[in-house]
Formats: structure tokens, C-alpha cells, sequence
């Protein structure tokens, strides 16, 4: 009698035991890619974007030193042409970011104002805020 009852025993713990294991969380299923959330990282929301940036960028007669400096929602752009004849100059302001995260318009600047944000740089964009390609493409970045 004693066997039947340790073999009884026996049989329903490890049944027991299977069943666990067939109910465990770590259990992986498929991922329907219409079901995940959308990442929502963007320069933004993702990037030690505030700081100082600094850049030679070409101009329409003489190459420009460009610095421009973001805080929490302003900043300060100082310029300082290659011609010693032009004047530098200073201005500042607000800046505001794009519904994606990802470029800012820094107010009270003639166009091009607009930046494409990334890692540790801001990439100057065409009057038309798209990205200025060709040749001279890397030459309109400043870096942190």
C-alpha cells in the first residue's frame, strides 16, 4: 500500500510540475508588428541636444566662424566672418522644434534657420528646411 501511495505521489508531482512549466511567463509568443508601440525617440526627447556648437560654414563672399549656443528653450548665435571687413555680430532668441523632434527654427533669424539635431551636432538646412546636399554638404555642420 505504501508503494501505490509514494508512486501516486510521485506521478502527480511531476505532472505537476510539467504543468508549471507549460504556463510559464517566460514563454515567448510571436509579435505582431501592428501591435507594438511606435518608437517615439527623436533628438529631443533622446539627445543631450543643449550645449555649444561651432562650425566654419560657407557664405555667399567669404566663409564664416558660427557659434550658436541652445538652453532650455534659447539661444545665442554669434558669427564672425573670414573677410576682416565684414562686421561680426551677435543675436538671440527663442527656438522652436518641429512636430517630429527632430529640427529646430531659431526665431528672429533670416533664413537658412533651421538645424537638423543630432548626435552632438546641428546640421544648418537649405532656406526650404530640407537637407543641403552635394558636394559641400558636410560643410554646414557645426559640432558640439
Amino acid at each position: 500500500m505504501k508503494k501505490i501511495v509514494f508512486l501516486f505521489a510521485t506521478v502527480f508531482l511531476l505532472a505537476s510540475c510539467n504543468n508549471g512549466a507549460k504556463q510559464s511567463p517566460t514563454t515567448t509568443t510571436p509579435v505582431d508588428s501592428a501591435t507594438t508601440a511606435p518608437d517615439i525617440h527623436n533628438a529631443r526627447n533622446s539627445l543631450d541636444y543643449k550645449g555649444t556648437y561651432k562650425g566654419v560654414l560657407p557664405g555667399a563672399n567669404s566663409e564664416m566662424e558660427v557659434t550658436i549656443v541652445l538652453t532650455d528653450s534659447t539661444y545665442t548665435k554669434d558669427v564672425i566672418y573670414k573677410d576682416k571687413k565684414a562686421k561680426p555680430f551677435s543675436s538671440k532668441g527663442s527656438y522652436s522644434w518641429d512636430d517630429a523632434g527632430t529640427t529646430i527654427t531659431l526665431a528672429g533669424e533670416d533664413k537658412p534657420n533651421q538645424y537638423a539635431v543630432g548626435e552632438n551636432k546641428l546640421t544648418q538646412l537649405d532656406v526650404d528646411g530640407k537637407p543641403i546636399t552635394g558636394e559641400l554638404s558636410e560643410m554646414f555642420i557645426l559640432k558640439k
